[in-house]
């Protein structure tokens, strides 16, 4: 029920907020609305008007961290930003993959590992991030990539 109900709250926040500009003060108040429902959550935490957070109550977060536009942050099972980690437009992080049955992904069982981004790693422009990623403290993950479990 709890997880419903922070849907409802993560959605509200979007809706109400979007037509506020992308400033950093702006994107402060949103972060700091979003950290209520959040496992953890440090200060400074910004998060753009047209991004998009699901699973709050999976996500633990550090200071100074940046969700950029048209971000998408799925938590299933838990995903964990570090200080200062930036996440740039367009980005996808999703802690959870599609399993496969007789040739089939439609029906298979997935799996949900955590994702860990190390302080100060940048996620740059269009990358996907998805279940199992540690992404090393200063990384940088190049525009256009996929980083999965290794």
């Amino acid at each position: 029920m709890r997880h419903k109900l922070l849907l409802i709250y993560c959605h509200l926040i979007r809706i109400l907020l979007i037509w506020l500009p992308d400033m950093p003060l702006t994107m402060r108040f949103r972060g700091f609305l979003y950290s209520f429902g959040m496992k953890q959550c440090g200060k400074n935490f910004q998060v753009s008007s047209s991004a998009i957070m699901r699973g709050i109550e999976k996500i633990c977060c550090g200071s100074d961290v940046y969700i950029g536009p048209n971000a998408y942050v799925m938590a299933r099972e838990s995903i964990v930003l570090h200080d200062e980690v930036l996440v740039a437009m367009n980005v996808v992080i999703v802690d959870g993959n599609h399993g496969k049955i007789n040739s089939s992904y439609r029906f298979g069982r997935g799996k949900q590992i955590q994702i860990t981004i190390g302080q100060g790693a940048w996620i740059a422009a269009n990358s996907v991030v998805t279940a199992g990623a540690n992404i090393a403290p200063g990384s940088i993950v190049p525009p256009c990539t996929v980083v999965r479990k290794l």
